[in-house]
């Protein structure tokens, strides 16, 4: 990368640390100190067991307020010391000029046409050419992992597309630079907005019915480069088994838009695949983007994106760019990440799909630390981080692919392009260090979790670059299973880091210190939560069916201590969302899905884990349907859960809230009649506060009839096994 001038340069940005933080260690203290507490009362219960059964609950009551106190702790490290920055574009031009820039390589990934709809991907691809950067700088890549002749012809009809698209943008001035995200805001209305739009209308009629017929007929081929190009999709092309296809749509030493600007480079690839050799999911491709593009243009900076998250400020890399200048920092820089926003998530994100903690807060903690970790997407990285550490290059297998090479070919040359066809052979990584200590790292389905946690392993820092307007922005799940099921992959990646020689809470802590060891290990060790969420959905509500009082009495002073840890819990929690610019009633749906997820996708997600290392199963990627169902749409809008799919893991959501809206029925007439009052009134409370949370899910189940209610046959196979659990239980109070 060019290095600034050697005058003095302006200060670029500027990092503060919150002032809370203060606080909030004062608060953290002393609610360490009641987990302690409650920790000895558990174990002072074990000791005196009045009976088998008795010491069964105690046993599981320790485990599982254990496991939240673990967690409980490892969260603290986000809060210690969070930072916000702030960055001086308009001081850039003292420090650097436009024609100096560095280059850059965009990475956008894509693997099934259906799923992940061509349209939707151009979109993105076309928002990112439009940055208001140098367009002899840019070169986006697009990696079709389905190898789908469909998605290439979305990209040749957008490569027609950009060249009036990309001037447009420029004189007009527009931020929304995605042409549907535009042509759906109030725009312009000037002649020149209205011609761009049937233009884009009519290419995008165009994709769409070829999508709709699933194959491109000679009638939409009308170069020869085209012809050539689609004549290697033959009979024996499948998904699982086909050759290399590169092809160069845009290429900036010739192609020029229709103002005669030189145009960005735009390359669709698809890697060899074979049914004998392992790929690695987005691993893989990503790895195949990092040599091919190395091959063709090797930009010093990457920025990965997902295909449907687009870009909503044409000024993101120039935020970069505020940070990359900065010789105190550059040389342990790694990559610097902007938070994942999305757009159409309904007034009250039922499904707490923009996931707030994960993507805006928690980063902002890490940002006072080593910085924050990968979350695949909206990452610009340093492509000298994937060869090694700061102080330990690792030098790749051919020269032509270390950061350092200098491209002086053309990138449609006959040499460039026989070297990245090697490069993306199916064979190429054996024997090599290519997702093991080089590249986007291997071994765990969150692969972007994985590959920032070995690099900050590894001595690299990390930059949250935050800015108030939106620089991406993508669709966010708009059903429950859809959100279920991205979580279940994500738990199921999760532990097979956390639970592996590069444990955080062993490999992190040596590697990164104590705080982000901790940290990586809240993340790693998420779907243990399942345990006590599972464990506190239905133990103290089958005691309370029974008339058993198994949590202290109102006049124990340990009663104090649960609403203390309880209030204090969700207190803590409630503020940083809400100082973290959420709403109350946003943060209540967070939290509800907190525990929807507990007991549903991150217990399904620990089974699978454990059924793969047992041999019982085989993992594989799957893909969150981007495909938008209007009357799914229209439900989502309105605030109604989707469930409508007979899911298993919508039996243990089910299967909770019946048995405590029951327990809570059962409950309230013990308390009304001469029942244990003071015994029993914490677990009441607890099923009482589980029912209101289940309101949805009642909802689905009893006063619903469109196709999102809750199917038949999930509620009675819950209502079984809810009996079914209560008669186990029972079992043993008889002997």
């Amino acid at each position: 990368m060019a290095n600034p001038s050697t005058t003095q340069s302006p200060p670029l940005h500027k990092q503060e640390y919150s002032r809370s933080r203060y606080a909030n260690r004062a608060f953290s203290l002393v609610y360490a100190c009641a987990i302690l507490a409650l920790l000895y009362h558990h174990a002072i219960s074990l000791l005196h067991p009045s009976s088998l059964v008795s010491l069964s609950i105690s046993l599981s009551l320790l485990i599982s307020d254990a496991i939240l106190a673990f967690m409980w702790v490892t969260a603290q490290a986000f809060m210690y010391r969070p930072a916000k920055r702030r960055v001086f574009i308009e001081k850039l031009n003292e420090a650097m000029k436009d024609r100096d820039f560095p280059a850059l390589d965009v990475f956008i990934c894509t693997a099934d046409p259906y799923k992940e709809p061509p349209m939707s991907v151009v979109n993105t691809a076309l928002s990112l050419m439009a940055y208001n950067y140098p367009t002899n700088k840019v070169s986006v890549y697009v990696s079709d992992d389905g190898g789908s002749q469909l998605t290439l012809f979305a990209f040749m009809e957008a490569a027609k597309f950009a060249r009036e698209w990309l001037p447009f943008c420029r004189d007009k001035g527009i931020l929304e630079r995605s042409p549907e995200a535009y042509f759906n805001s109030k725009h312009c209305r000037c002649t020149d907005a209205e011609n761009i739009k049937i233009l884009y209308e009519s290419m995008k009629r165009k994709v769409e019915s070829v999508i709709e017929r699933g194959k491109v007929y000679n009638e939409y081929i009308t170069t020869d480069d085209e012809h050539k190009a689609f004549s290697k999709w033959t009979d024996e092309f499948t998904r699982q088994n086909h050759p290399t296809v590169i092809q160069v749509l845009l290429d900036n030493e010739k192609d020029r838009d229709v103002r005669g600007q030189v145009m960005p480079n735009l390359i669709y690839l698809s890697r060899q695949k074979s049914i004998t050799t392992p790929h690695h999911f987005k691993a893989g491709a990503l790895n195949t983007l990092l040599r091919v593009s190395a091959t063709m243009t090797n930009a010093p900076i990457i920025l990965t994106q997902d295909c449907d998250m687009y870009s909503n400020d044409p000024q993101a890399p120039l935020h970069v760019l505020c940070y990359l200048l900065d010789p105190s920092i550059r040389t342990t820089l790694g990559y610097i990440h902007f938070p994942q926003r999305f757009h159409g998530v309904n007034k009250n994100d039922i499904y707490a799909s923009e996931l707030r903690t994960l993507f805006q807060l928690n980063p902002m903690g890490l940002d006072g630390l080593a910085g924050p970790t990968y979350v695949g997407t909206g990452c610009f990285f340093l492509r000298r981080v994937f060869f090694g550490g700061p102080s330990s290059f690792i030098t790749p297998e051919l020269s032509e692919l270390s950061p350092n090479h200098v491209v002086d070919k053309s990138i449609q040359s006959e040499q460039v392009l026989a070297l990245a066809q090697l490069v993306a052979s199916c064979d190429y990584e054996k024997q090599t260090h290519w997702g093991s200590k080089m590249g986007f790292r291997y071994g765990s389905l969150v692969e972007d979790y994985y590959t920032g946690y070995r690099l900050q392993c590894e001595g690299w820092k990390s930059i949250l670059c935050h800015p108030e307007r939106a620089a991406f922005l993508g669709d966010a799940p708009i059903t429950l299973i859809d959100t279920l099921n991205q979580s279940k992959r994500w738990a199921v990646g999760l532990l097979e880091v956390a639970i592996s020689k590069y444990s955080p809470l062993t490999f992190g802590v040596r590697s990164m210190g104590l705080l982000m060891g901790l940290a990586y290990s809240h993340y790693g060790f998420w779907p243990i939560l399942s345990i006590p969420l599972t464990i506190y959905a239905f133990i103290p509500q089958l005691a309370l069916l029974n008339g058993i009082s198994i949590l202290p009495k109102v006049s124990d002073p340990i009663f104090l201590l649960y609403v203390f840890l309880f209030l204090g819990g969700y207190g803590q929690s409630f503020v940083g969302f809400i100082l973290g610019k959420g709403t109350t009633q946003r943060w209540w749906n967070d939290q509800r899905m907190w525990m929807i997820r507990g007991i549903s996708c991150f217990l399904f997600g620990s089974f699978e884990y454990l059924a793969k290392h047992l041999g019982i199963s085989r993992l594989g990627f799957s893909l969150t349907p981007k495909v938008i169902d209007h009357q799914q749409r229209k439900r989502y809008d309105q605030g109604m859960y989707e469930f409508g799919v007979k899911s298993p893991m919508f039996v243990p959501i089910t299967m909770a809230a019946e048995i405590n809206l029951v327990s809570f029925l059962v409950g309230i007439k013990h308390l009304i009649n001469e029942g244990d009052k003071e015994g029993l009134f914490l677990q009441v409370c607890l099923a009482g506060f589980i029912v209101v949370n289940s309101w949805p899910i009642y909802g689905a189940i009893f006063f619903r009839a469109d196709k999102g209610k809750m199917p038949t046959k999930i509620t009675i196979i819950s209502t079984g096994l809810i009996v079914a659990l209560y008669l186990i239980f029972r079992l043993p109070l008889k002997i």
